[in-house]
């Protein structure tokens, strides 16, 4: 094997993992709307989990990925530890598709119908079909679509080309020896879980061993070892995920290693032992493309079947290594994790405005109560309102903008500008509130009242800001186009009581009815009330823009 050699093998493995990373990219945005159903769905029942995690990982094409997501929901709040065991179980099965596919480039006949399967008869049409969409289609869904049968190609000829690279070690004997040495199975465990750890990806891992069988020196006695250590080393991208995150999410990536750890040293320990007694002939043959895929299969099955019965046990020990310490933050956070999966991030991201809008509503809503009698107590729940309103506004609007800088569908784009739009909106909605507490508490100070008259206008106007709130939330909540038609006309009622309110208080300021002090802090009152309905304004025009998809940043 030569130094070219050598380069061709590299140059074969980038282009492999390339395409298996673009591949899989472009396989999540398309995904993720079903993805989203498919977590939708999730229940407690374990099996239900496990089908989910399954799913998720034969479309996306990766274990590592679906990991990270699940670690992700699991801090987020999204799923809990309990769910989340099913899913990595199943998650492990599904990553054995990706196997299956690859194991296509070991077909060899003289039939014609069986040479059509060889990836290398159809990549190149795929390669051009997926170029062209890549390049001319108009749509996102389209683009998409080219870069999954680009990416697909590339990986393909990557897996090729490595394969080509490495036939010329058939006769070497140092290449021949070193995977009889990996017979010995716990340096073949360590083999893989190294090989994978440094790529992150046990399909990617499965692939290059893979196309090693193409020299027909890789027997099944190594191979064996060698693929249950892929699923060791696949457990490394999951840890690594859960720093930084709380508990719960700790506890994720530990189920995952002690899952994929207890399933090999059983299993590692059965095939020993039977290897050791019965010395099956099967164990020196050469293993094929096929072969490695139907035992990487096999194996995960087996783990499995064994562990997920025993999922509570993995639940116990994870939250014994991993055990409660002190209080979670009070504030959510939008975990990174999820930008994997651009959909599902936006997702998050839409709840958590959801709970800002609650806050900052039900804050002005309080302000509205206090200016008819002050307390203390809901004084002191309008300033943390508004202080969780701002720090919302800040990890949604920094979370959305990272959001951007990744491939998002033209729908998912147009969600994301809403967002952008409505969180200042609400948040300027809860800075009114603190406004509407300030002149309620100069009020008390002060020993100020209003007349009996501004008092009954005042509550007119409160009522008709308290409605158009309301409107204004189940409009963005609910996505309701009616109650976003309802707030326009209602805004325009308050501004024309805005300006009767402020006329007839001119009158009492002319005749000596109110003093100059009250009267600063009415007007103030009136303009918060009035430029609250404004927001409202805005964010139902939002929820009415985005659904003609007619709405922008700017």
């Amino acid at each position: 094997m030569t130094i070219f050699d050598v380069l061709t093998l590299i140059g074969g493995l980038c282009l492999f993992l390339f395409g298996m990373n673009v591949m899989g990219d472009a396989l999540e945005r398309r995904a993720g709307g079903s993805l989203k159903k498919l977590l939708a769905k999730l229940t407690k029942n374990k099996i239900a989990g496990f089908l989910t995690g399954l799913g998720v990982t034969a479309v996306i094409q990766s274990s590592s990925v679906t990991t990270v997501m699940v670690v992700g929901f699991v801090n987020s709040g999204i799923m809990s530890l309990k769910q989340s065991i099913g899913v990595i179980m199943g998650a492990n099965i599904g990553t054995t598709v990706t196997a299956w596919i690859l194991s296509l480039g070991g077909i060899s006949s003289d039939n014609l119908f069986v040479q059509l399967l060889k990836p290398t008869s159809f990549t190149p049409i795929l390669a051009f079909v997926g170029t062209a969409l890549l390049m001319f289609g108009k749509s996102s869904k389209k683009r998409d679509n080219g870069t999954i049968l680009l990416g697909f190609a590339t990986l393909m000829f990557g897996m090729d080309t490595m394969s080509a690279a490495v036939s010329g070690l058939v006769d070497v004997p140092a290449f021949k020896n070193l995977f009889i040495m990996f017979k010995n199975p716990i340096l073949g465990v360590l083999a893989g879980a190294i090989l994978t750890a440094i790529i992150q990806s046990s399909s990617a891992s499965v692939g290059v061993l893979q196309a090693l069988s193409a020299t027909g020196q890789v027997s099944y006695g190594a191979a064996v070892p060698i693929i249950m250590g892929q699923n060791i080393g696949t457990c490394v991208t999951a840890l690594l995920s859960s720093f930084g995150t709380n508990k719960n999410a700790k506890r994720v990536a530990i189920v995952h290693l002690s899952f994929n750890v207890i399933g090999t040293i059983i299993w590692l320990s059965i095939f020993s032992l039977l290897s050791a007694i019965l010395e099956p002939a099967i164990l020196d043959a050469s293993a094929s493309h096929l072969g490695i895929a139907v035992v990487h299969s096999l194996f995960n099955i087996a783990c499995t079947v064994l562990l997920l019965p025993m999922s509570s046990l993995l639940e116990k020990l994870a939250i014994k290594l991993v055990p409660d310490t002190s209080k979670e933050d009070e504030f959510v956070e939008l975990d990174e994790k999820l930008l994997v999966i651009p959909s599902v991030a936006l997702e998050r991201c839409n709840e958590i405005v959801c709970e800002m809008a609650e806050i900052s509503v039900a804050a002005l809503k309080n302000g509205l109560n206090i200016l008819n009698k002050y307390d203390s107590s809901v004084a002191e729940k309008i300033r943390a309102a508004e202080e969780k309103a701002d720090h919302y506004e800040d990890i949604i609007g920094t979370y959305l903008v990272k959001l951007c800088c990744h491939q998002i569908s033209d729908s998912d784009s147009s969600e994301v500008s809403k967002l952008l739009k409505v969180i200042g909106d609400f948040e300027r909605i809860s800075d009114h509130s603190v406004n509407l507490l300030e002149s309620a508490e100069e009020l008390k100070e002060k020993d100020m009242q209003f007349t009996p008259d501004a008092v009954k206008e005042l509550k007119g106007l409160c009522d008709a800001v308290s409605d158009i709130l309301t409107l204004s939330f189940i409009a963005f909540k609910n996505n309701d186009l009616k109650s976003a038609g309802d707030v326009e006309p209602l805004e325009q009622v308050i501004d024309e009581l805005k300006t009767k309110l402020r006329d007839e208080h001119i009158k009492r300021l002319k005749s000596g009815n109110c003093s100059i002090e009250a009267g600063f802090v009415w007007a103030d009152i009136i303009t918060n009330l009035e430029r609250t309905a404004d927001h409202c304004s805005n964010i139902a025009e939002c929820v009415i823009d985005a659904s003609e998809n007619n709405i922008n940043v700017h």
